[in-house]
């Protein structure tokens, strides 16, 4: 439940921000929803996280089905590559914002004493999801949200020779899954440790 809902609005983010820069196709589409179906990739958002749940207890490497976007189609005076920035970091915004959300929850719950157990432990799992999903997708790694970001803030010249190793996105990728957890270990604990102090600070 907590990995289907942080991608779907993962996605969702995308093709919103997308629509707000004058970019209707992931709408026309039919992915301009909060409808888990629509965003759904077998892999990336049942095998895999079972796969790491069953083998690790957690899950940090996760995606849906990509939203598709056309730069092209930016109207709110943007350039393509803002408007790839944009577009790209509304996804791990969008994981961060829920991390965020869950930290304030938890810390709400312990200031009024509303404990219940299934909640904390979605909320939990919402915190720590979140925080992982967020630190992956910015990774600038292709296919990820980070190597789109990466990419537009690059001058240009370096822009064109970072797309020389696009091509090569699957084999990347999947170097992540593999041998990749401790390029995130470290900014998860950084993220962890400020959200959990505003937990605490909630918390009173």
């Amino acid at each position: 439940m907590p990995v289907l809902l942080s991608l779907t609005v993962h996605e969702w983010a995308h093709a919103a921000s997308a629509n707000a820069l004058g970019d209707d196709t992931a709408a026309r589409m039919g992915r301009l929803t909060l409808n888990p179906i629509a965003h759904i990739d077998p892999f990336g958002t049942v095998l895999l996280p079972m796969i790491q749940l069953l083998s690790t207890g957690t899950v940090m490497f996760a995606w849906a089905k990509p939203v598709p976007v056309n730069p092209l189609q930016f109207t709110r005076k943007v350039t393509m590559r803002t408007g790839d920035v944009l577009v790209s970091a509304a996804g791990p915004a969008s994981n961060l914002a829920i991390a965020l959300g869950a930290a304030i929850g938890l810390g709400l719950l312990v200031r009024f004493d509303w404990v219940n157990e299934p909640v904390v432990f979605l909320l939990q799992s919402l915190f720590g999801l979140n925080i992982a999903l967020a630190v992956f997708n910015l990774l600038p790694v292709p296919p990820l949200d980070g190597s789109h970001v990466l990419r537009g803030l690059l001058p240009r010249r370096l822009s064109m020779a970072y797309e020389r190793v696009f091509p090569y996105a699957p084999m990347l990728l999947m170097g992540v899954i593999f041998f990749g957890r401790g390029l995130i270990h470290w900014p998860m604990g950084i993220l962890h440790g400020w959200l959990w102090r505003l937990t605490a600070l909630v918390a009173g």
